[in-house]
């Protein structure tokens, strides 16, 4: 299976960080496209052998992001595109659709009751979120909270999966080497 992973920018921040940690384990050949912003973490997926595409996009209104990222789709030949952050699944979602990519599913990672990426929480904002989650199969829930906020912004509960964040577990790992090292100091 070829999937595609769309999201907003590829800085530091946890919806980051999470993709890089599920690419990691993900037994399907992964592209990923980052909008806007191709950081520390696009440096990091390459380094682990994903291929990663910068798009480009201007603003939120860059219209031009559109067809790109349809002619982008349509030539990797995706079964699956999976959209995270909010600009990547209004763009993501429209685009795979337009591919004709018939797999398509979000993570929501963060969904805050006032701000969407920085950005006032308006009813525009909600419209639009709305018209492109029903382009989906299914969007995906970190947390009980984001499923709820998703609710009351008017997603069918039967859309909605909670898959809360994963951990990488080795980072975390007990180094008898490492304490004696820290009590030292």
């Amino acid at each position: 299976m070829r999937a595609l992973h769309v999201i907003t920018g590829l800085g530091v921040g946890g919806a980051e960080q999470q993709l890089r940690l599920l690419l990691r384990h993900l037994p399907a050949d992964c592209d990923v496209v980052t909008l806007t912003n191709p950081g520390r973490v696009a440096e990091g997926l390459a380094a682990d052998g994903v291929r990663v595409t910068h798009l480009g996009m201007a603003g939120n209104r860059d219209l031009g992001a559109l067809p790109r990222l349809v002619r982008l789709i349509r030539a990797g030949g995706y079964d699956l595109v999976h959209t995270h952050l909010y600009r990547a699944c209004l763009y993501g979602r429209i685009a795979a659709r337009l591919a004709g990519v018939r797999a398509v599913v979000a993570t929501e990672h963060s969904l805050g009751d006032t701000q969407m990426e920085g950005r006032p929480l308006t009813p525009g904002v909600r419209a639009l979120y709305l018209a492109g989650e029903r382009l989906g199969r299914t969007t995906v829930a970190v947390s009980a909270t984001v499923a709820a906020r998703l609710e009351r912004w008017g997603v069918p509960p039967s859309r909605i999966v909670v898959v809360p964040n994963g951990v990488d577990l080795d980072r975390f790992r007990f180094d008898p080497g490492r304490r004696e090292r820290t009590r030292r100091r």
